[in-house]
């Protein structure tokens, strides 16, 4: 028997730690624009228990990703920007890719490999659910992880 979930809401978190990364959020986005990838669906084998591993399951993500949006708003052109294409892209074969245990380790691929894949993307945030839940037996609308993820420069 697990002593706890795979994944950590973010209700679970002090109200300390949410306004310390709250605060980072704010510092490294202000006046940030961003691409917003909101209700992905896919299907994915992630978790820890051998049902989960073996039956599958949907997975929701939503990500936005800072990046400047100025020279694509004033030239229309899409080689001045990144393709929401792209992204989706990656989300989509990681999601869809070898089975994980934890939800925490499906986020950070994503994060990871969009700040990687990308350069000009200052920051990530990725957040991935489930809906069903197998240790779960009541009625909710997901658990899950946020994570976010800052350009090393």
């Amino acid at each position: 028997m697990y002593s706890s979930l795979e994944t950590t809401a973010l209700a679970t978190l002090s109200p300390r730690v949410l306004r310390t990364e709250s605060s980072e959020r704010d510092m490294s986005m202000s006046g940030g624009d961003k691409l917003i990838l909101k209700g992905l669906k896919f299907y994915g084998y992630h978790g820890a228990i051998p049902e989960e591993k073996t039956l599958g399951q949907m997975f929701l993500v939503d990500i936005d990703a800072w990046v400047s949006l100025k020279k694509a708003g004033e030239s229309d052109n899409l080689d001045d920007t990144i393709s929401y294409v792209d992204i989706f892209s990656i989300a989509k074969e990681i999601v869809e890719g070898p089975s994980r245990n934890l939800l925490e380790t499906v986020a950070e691929l994503i994060a990871s490999r969009t700040l990687e894949t990308f350069p000009r993307i200052t920051a990530v945030r990725v957040k991935l659910s489930k809906p069903n839940v197998a240790l779960i037996k009541t009625t909710i609308d997901y658990l899950g992880v946020e994570i976010f993820r800052q350009q090393k420069h």
